[in-house]
This record gives structure tokens, sequence and C-alpha cells, in this order.
């Protein structure tokens, strides 16, 4: 049975480049999964790994798998945009898998996420097979409802990214007005969705293989 509290294992930058070279080595397609809550830092950490390792990693950010503006609205949940059960997480599951199971000669195409748009954006993003690391990052990575628990087995890795909460929240903040929010606006959002978000966020921390601080 799984322990809902094992001991937390913080990854240094050294343990985290030793494990990114572990993966790289065994000469197969590997999946490293990056999770926080909103605001974190999940993508600019994604990012930077992937430019450490250039021509053998790909990011593959989760945000692609976002509703649409319309159907969330037929749905009635535009007002919980980012919460579990406004992603395609079965599209994301069936990606991951296609991922593993990529063949030479193939491109696999992945959606991503247009935040000036608010949509996301279908076959943005190409991961040839020759690429042998694929990073990818989201919310929902840990999670083991709301469709959301088949992903964490297709991960090799995956680390939970630990940051300052006033850090996150004055990120969040300023993300949220840079894309056309008032203040008021955004903070209301805030204390109604992505705080709720980050709490089962956090609750499925255990299932990390490590924690990174920001």
């Amino acid at each position: 049975m799984e322990n809902p509290n094992p001991p937390v294992l913080f990854l240094s930058p050294v343990d985290t480049q030793q494990r990114i070279a572990a993966l790289l080595a065994t000469g197969q397609r590997k999946l490293l999964g990056i999770v926080a809550p909103p605001g974190a830092g999940k993508s600019t950490l994604a990012q930077a790994l992937q430019t450490q390792y250039p021509g053998q990693s790909q990011y593959l950010p989760m945000d692609g798998f976002h509703l649409a503006q319309t159907e969330l609205e037929r749905l009635g949940r535009a007002q919980r945009k980012g919460a579990p059960d406004t992603f395609d997480s079965a599209g994301f599951i069936a990606l991951l898998q296609r991922i593993r199971q990529q063949t030479a000669g193939e491109t696999v195409y992945a959606p991503d996420f247009n935040r000036a748009l608010e949509e996301p954006i279908a076959g943005a993003i190409p991961i040839t097979p020759g690429i042998p690391l694929v990073i990818t990052e989201g919310n929902y990575l840990l999670l083991e409802d709301d469709g959301w628990a088949g992903a964490r087995a297709l991960l090799d890795e995956v680390w939970y990214l630990d940051v300052d909460p006033a850090l996150r929240h004055s990120r969040l903040l300023a993300r949220h007005m840079l894309f056309g929010r008032t203040r008021e606006e955004a903070l209301q959002w805030m204390a109604q969705t992505d705080e709720p978000n980050a709490r089962r966020i956090e609750a499925s921390r255990h299932r990390a293989d490590g924690v990174v601080t920001g």
C-alpha cells in the first residue's frame, strides 16, 4: 500500500542533473513531469531544463489540453477554468501513451496554450522520435481522480516544485493582470479558482519522486 505520508526527498541542482543524466543514459525515451500549484514557475523550470539539454529534450505543457472557452461555457465551467475537470485529461494521457510508443520516422504533434487568447492551439508542438527526454509540466500530473489517475504511471519521474507562497501569489497576480484582469478581478479569481486548485495539487505532493525548491 502506498504510504500517504512518505519522507520528502528534496532535490538539489546537482541531484536534478544527476537524475536527468541517468534518464538519458538509458538510451530510451523517458518522460519527466514537473508539478506545482498555479504561479509556482513550472513552465519556467521545464523550459530552463530544455535549454540545458538542447537536442536531447522537448518541452510539453499540459495546458494545451485546456478545453476551449466555448466548450467550458457549454458545460457551465467557464468560471472554474483551470480546475481538473476543465481539461481533456483523457487526451493528455493518450498523448503520453503515444509519446512512449513513438516509432522511428513518426512525428507526434501536441497542442500548446496561448495565454493572450486564453485558448489551446492544436498541433503546435512537434515531438520527433530522436528526442530522448520529454519534459512535461502541469498542475494535475499526480492527481488520482477527475480522470487524471493514469498520468502518473506514464511518467518515469515526477518532481514537485515548491516555492514560497507569497512569491507564488505575487507571480500569479502579475500574470492575471498582464493578460487583462484588473487587480480586483485577479484577486477574486485567485481566491475562488486558483487557491482551491492549489490545495488539491499540494495534497498530491507525496506521490512525487522528489521536491525541487524554487
